[in-house]
C-alpha cells in the first residue's frame, strides 16, 4: 500500500499564494462592508497623519509628549532597559539593509520571487519616505535636559524612521505569513516575531529618549499607509506576472 505523499514546505506555500490570489470565497454583502469599513479606516489615517503633522510644523513642543516619556521611563523592570534596546537595535545601520536583504533571499530561495522584491521594497521605500517627510518637518530630538537620552542622534524627529521601518518592513512579513502560509505552530512563531518588534517599537523609541510620542504616532500613522501601498503593490504584480512562479523542483511521484 502506497504512502500519502507529503509536500515540501515551498510547495504548500505555493499552493496556499494561488488559493489567496485566485479564491473568492466571500459572500458579496461582506465584500462590500469591508471594503467600506477599510475606505473609511484609510481615509481616517490619512486625516489623522495629516492633522498630526500640521500640528507638529506649527508647534514647538507638546506638553503631553513630555509627561508620556516621564512616565515611560519611570518604568523599571528587570531586564527592560536590555529589552527597549534590543527593540530598537534592528531599526539602526548596518542591520536595517543587512537583515531585510538575508530575508529576501531567504523568500527568493523558497521560490517566492516576487515576495522577495516586494519584501525589499517594504524594507527600503519607508525610509526614503521618512528622510523626505523628516527634512520638511525638521523637528528636533528630545534633549538631555528634558528626558533621559541612552543614545543622541543627530538627525530629525519627526516621524520616526524605526517606527515606519518595522511597520513596513515586519508588517509586510506579517502579512505574507497570514496569507501564504497554513494554520500551523510555524506560523504562529513567524506571526508573533513579527507582531512583537512592530508593537513595541514606539515604546522603545520613547523610553530610549530618541523620540516623542508624537513622533511615534505619526510614524505609526505614516507607515501603516505605506504598508497598505506595498500590499497593494504586491497584490497588483502577484496576479499579473508570478502567479505560476515555480517553487521547488519537481519530485516525481512514485508508483503505488
Amino acid at each position: 500500500m502506497a504512502e500519502p505523499e507529503t509536500k515540501k514546505p515551498a510547495e504548500e506555500i505555493q499552493e496556499s499564494a494561488q488559493q489567496a490570489v485566485k479564491a473568492e470565497t466571500t459572500a458579496r454583502p461582506t465584500r462590500l462592508y469591508r471594503t467600506y469599513l477599510f475606505q473609511f479606516m484609510l481615509i481616517a489615517t490619512t486625516g489623522a497623519f495629516a492633522v498630526l503633522t500640521f500640528l507638529v510644523k506649527t508647534t514647538p513642543s507638546f506638553p503631553i509628549d513630555l509627561a508620556i516619556t516621564q512616565a515611560i521611563q519611570s518604568i523599571h523592570f528587570p531586564f527592560f532597559d536590555e529589552f527597549m534596546i534590543g527593540i530598537s537595535w534592528p531599526g539602526f545601520f548596518p542591520q536595517s539593509f543587512l537583515l531585510p536583504v538575508l530575508i529576501a533571499l531567504i523568500i527568493y530561495a523558497l521560490g517566492l520571487h516576487w515576495e522577495a522584491v516586494t519584501t525589499l521594497v517594504a524594507a527600503f521605500l519607508p525610509a526614503v519616505i521618512n528622510v523626505i517627510v523628516k527634512d520638511y518637518i525638521r523637528r528636533p530630538r528630545p534633549t538631555v535636559n528634558l528626558v533621559h537620552v541612552f543614545r543622541i542622534l543627530d538627525s530629525y524627529s519627526f516621524p520616526s524612521g524605526h517606527v515606519m521601518f518595522y511597520v513596513g518592513f515586519f508588517g509586510f512579513l506579517w502579512f505574507l505569513a497570514f496569507t501564504l502560509l497554513k494554520k500551523s505552530w510555524r506560523r504562529t512563531l513567524l506571526l508573533i516575531g513579527f507582531g512583537i518588534p512592530t508593537l513595541f517599537v514606539g515604546i522603545s523609541r520613547i523610553y530610549l529618549g530618541q523620540h516623542w510620542a508624537s513622533d511615534v504616532l505619526g510614524a505609526y500613522l505614516l507607515g501603516t499607509l505605506i504598508l497598505v501601498g506595498i500590499i497593494a503593490f504586491y497584490r497588483w504584480g502577484k496576479v499579473r506576472f508570478f502567479i505560476q512562479q515555480p517553487v521547488a523542483s519537481q519530485v516525481p511521484k512514485r508508483d503505488g
